[in-house]
């Protein structure tokens, strides 16, 4: 069964709201910097793309693990979208701005020499030690929305990516394989590994309150 991630589970960012002003004021000055004002592009580029500022944040969020990165990632993102914006011609905004602060945030990751970035999924290898813990209880804490945050901060990069992006944002298969360059086959299987690390890391968690 695989476990239910919902929207409302999402990380609250602590001093930090997704404030549509944050990004216009920052493409704005970016505009004045080059003293090339476009107000018909500016506009059309707010109304694409300021609507998913919060998914943006989200991925960010969850990605980096850190406020002030992410907070940071969304900024450069979102100017890497407008100054790309001219070239953009498709309908699905958000999957087009994720992919960029996808992109923008696994740079990041790798200039930081990040070590989660990837993970190797075997079943012996990650047996969980807590097989006492009923799926019933999994599901029943699964609820609490810092248990799951703490077990998914635990995961790999790319699993933290996956899960956020299909049961938080609610993306199609599709639109997580144009995000993430993988083909849907491997979008599937790797959200199945996930949903098993994730559920072996609350049952650890879990088996530790006993």
């Amino acid at each position: 069964m695989a476990l239910p991630l919902k929207a409302e589970h999402a990380l609250e960012s602590e001093g930090f709201e997704s404030d549509p002003k944050i990004v216009k004021f920052v493409v704005v000055k970016k505009r004045e910097e080059q003293d090339h004002p476009l107000k018909e592009e500016l506009t059309s580029f707010e109304e694409a793309l300021l609507p998913h500022l919060d998914a943006a944040h989200n991925l960010a969020r969850w990605l980096l693990r850190n406020e002030q990165d992410a907070q940071d990632v969304v900024q450069e993102a979102y100017l890497r979208a407008f100054k790309s914006f001219g070239g953009f011609h498709g309908t699905n905004g958000r999957a087009w701005l994720l992919t960029i602060v996808r992109n923008t945030s696994y740079t990041l990751l790798k200039k930081n020499h990040a070590v989660d970035l990837t993970t190797t999924f075997d079943e012996e290898i990650h047996a969980t030690g807590h097989e006492s813990v009923s799926p019933a209880t999994i599901l029943e804490h699964s609820e609490d929305a810092e248990l799951i945050r703490q077990a998914m901060d635990e995961l790999p990069a790319e699993f933290r990516e996956i899960l956020a992006l299909r049961h938080q944002e609610g993306l199609s298969y599709k639109e997580i394989a144009d995000i993430t360059q993988i083909p849907p086959g491997t979008v599937m299987s790797r959200l199945a590994r996930a949903r098993a690390k994730l559920r072996e890391c609350l049952a650890t968690r879990i088996g530790k309150e006993k």
